[in-house]
């Protein structure tokens, strides 16, 4: 049995395991709440309640703090990546290899996974929504193309606003900034563009719709 099959088996033995411990703490926990008993001395617990503090500090708090952040859109938080305009129809495929940057271990100490792996994650995990990136003046696009589960992400580089926040209470959807580190895995360099998991590649279909926009 090679290396690979060896670690999926442990990977997977050590998910049976996590399963059962917790499905065993349950139980005990379920039948010690139904079998409590008292035994020895009791004490009254000295320490102030957890909750009660955090609930009594959140009462001292001023109604609202977005006062001291200044306005939304100067917040570097609401940035998005910057991304050029589609200028054809194009359709590309990318692999996001990763490689780590520090070694896993088991607890027993023996290595799993060496400093430098790199690998596939989409051979390990699914992605079920698509990525729907857009301008923001294609937000209008972008909702006929989304489906339910699928996940809009607003790309800078131009003059109207990003704040996902606004935009998503005028189209009732929740929206999302493109953070630089997406745009840079992904191998993202225009808008719109749609990214969906194809087997364990990622499609990117690249959409150039200027002169499909109605003339006003």
């Amino acid at each position: 049995m090679d290396h690979d099959a060896q670690r999926i088996r442990l990977a997977a033995l050590q998910f049976g395991m996590s399963i059962g411990l917790v499905a065993a703490a349950v139980f005990i926990g379920a039948s010690a709440h139904g079998q409590t008993s008292i035994i020895g001395r009791t004490w009254p617990i000295a320490e102030p309640d957890a909750l009660a503090e955090i609930e009594a500090r959140a009462a001292r708090q001023p109604p609202s703090i977005a006062e001291r952040f200044g306005p939304r859109e100067g917040w570097s938080a609401m940035k998005s990546a910057a991304l050029g305009v589609a200028a054809v129809d194009r359709r590309r495929t990318v692999i996001p290899f990763h490689t780590l940057d520090f070694e896993i271990r088991l607890p027993d100490g023996k290595l799993l996974y060496p400093k430098g792996y790199t690998f596939n994650p989409l051979a390990y995990v699914s992605l079920p929504q698509r990525l729907v990136v857009v301008h923001p003046r294609d937000i209008g696009w972008a909702i006929m193309q989304a489906r339910p589960i699928d996940w809009i992400l607003l790309a800078g580089g131009e003059t109207a606003s990003t704040d996902p926040i606004a935009l998503g209470e005028k189209v009732g959807r929740p929206l999302f900034i493109l953070e630089e580190r997406i745009r840079d895995r992904l191998g993202l360099t225009v808008a719109p563009v749609i990214v969906e998991q194809v087997g364990q590649k990622l499609e990117l279909q690249e959409f150039e719709i200027e002169r499909r926009r109605p003339i006003k």
